[in-house]
């Protein structure tokens, strides 16, 4: 025997691929499958992984003997049984498979906060190096990526569009909180010549009113060509930031007034993907974090918005993202005559997924204060006259805790 074989002292993974191979014939035995080359078959820890190193015993054929996962040498002149035979053979097979069995189920510890990988070292008895990936950092864990809403129960044992109706009507339909002030002829500079009922709250309660007595209020508005913008020309002059996306716009950018921008740009619950043909004819298609990202802007004090039936997955969005956390104030136009873009499923599903996107606004401690039922549009509730309703409802939430 060597002196590199038989000394325990021998360094990790100096070892060459022939005494790698020899090693792991040495566990191969009578009634046993041959055993790999250990070493060999764990790889190096991958980037952002960090090394654990379980002591006791180098790996077989690493170039050490006397460790924890090599047989003992037999003794010359042993008795059967005793190590020498095929008894003792057996024996040490059955304690090599034992040792490297239990380095395998110590594998993964949880490692401290900040603790550098850690590399294999030289020493007595060896030691062997396996991986496992690093925790994720506080933020992380914080900011976890949700896929979807959380669906909520069923209006009834048996999913039934009459029960889901009646409870998503309901609920639009009934105000969860009060605001006494909602009149915005009372703002500096307002005048209500708006064709529809864009309802803000500016109680004292509230940020809101007092964002815009100082001129630091902002609201973006969300729109798909249409030319009523009195509502957002009233806010600019009372002093908010105004900016209004919208993809009819003829120029990319236009500031009209100090504190009215327009933009040729559609909000979308998605970005456009430049590797696919389709995506490029939407480039001026973004999702509203990346248009707050693009703008510098961390929160929005009134997001309006009206764009025929895109809301409910522009609204899933922005919850998914957590992006509806930055907003003091929404102002949608919801359109229930039809599922809407993107949003499938039979008629039941549908309604039982609207009644859970507001839910979501709801348990982020989003109050509705304001409805409004449009009698000027065909009363129409998914194709059908059905439930006395419109087939369009403006909606606003305040965000109670919106500092």
């Amino acid at each position: 025997m060597s002196p590199a074989a038989g000394r325990g002292g021998g360094r990790a993974g100096q070892g060459s691929p022939r005494r790698h191979a020899q090693g792991a014939a040495a566990l191969a035995g009578p009634g046993f499958p041959p055993l790999p080359a250990l070493r060999g078959a764990l790889p190096l820890p991958p980037a952002g992984h960090e090394a654990i190193l379980v002591s006791g015993g180098e790996a077989p054929g690493s170039g050490g003997g006397g460790g924890a996962g090599a047989p003992p040498a037999p003794r010359r002149g042993a008795a059967p049984g005793r190590g020498g035979g095929a008894g003792g053979q057996a024996a040490g097979h059955l304690r090599a498979e034992r040792a490297a069995g239990e380095r395998r189920a110590r594998l993964l510890r949880p490692a401290a906060p900040g603790r550098p990988p850690q590399e294999g070292r030289a020493g007595s008895g060896g030691a062997t190096a396996v991986s496992r990936p690093a925790p994720p950092s506080p933020r992380e864990e914080l900011r976890a990526v949700r896929w979807h809403v959380e669906l909520q129960p069923w209006a009834s044992p048996t999913p039934s569009l009459n029960y889901e109706a009646l409870r998503f009507l309901k609920y639009i339909s009934t105000s969860q909180i009060s605001c006494e002030h909602m009149n915005l002829n009372s703002l500096k500079g307002y005048s209500e010549t708006s064709k529809k009922p864009w309802s803000i709250c500016l109680d004292e309660r509230f940020s809101l009113i007092h964002r815009i007595r100082s001129k630091q209020c902002r609201l973006y508005s969300l729109g798909l060509g249409s030319d009523d913008n009195q509502f957002e020309v009233g806010m600019a002059n009372s002093g908010c930031e105004v900016h209004r996306f919208d993809p009819s716009i003829k120029s990319a950018h236009i500031q009209e007034g100090r504190h009215l921008w327009y933009h040729r740009l559609s909000i979308d619950w998605r970005d456009p993907n430049p590797a696919i043909a389709a995506h490029k004819l939407h480039s001026n298609t973004k999702k509203l974090g990346t248009i707050l990202n693009e703008f510098g802007h961390q929160k929005i004090d009134v997001l309006k918005a009206d764009v025929e039936s895109a809301e409910w997955k522009i609204l899933e969005n922005l919850i998914l993202e957590d992006v509806v956390e930055q907003i003091g104030q929404l102002v949608f136009e919801v359109h229930i005559h039809w599922p809407g873009f993107e949003v499938s499923g039979n008629d039941s599903t549908v309604v039982r997924y609207w009644y859970s996107l507001l839910r979501e606004l709801e348990l982020k401690d989003f109050r509705l204060f304001y409805t409004y039922k449009d009698l000027s549009k065909p009363q129409m509730f998914l194709k059908k006259k059905a439930f006395n309703a419109s087939s369009c409802y403006t909606l606003s939430w305040v965000n109670t805790r919106w500092k």
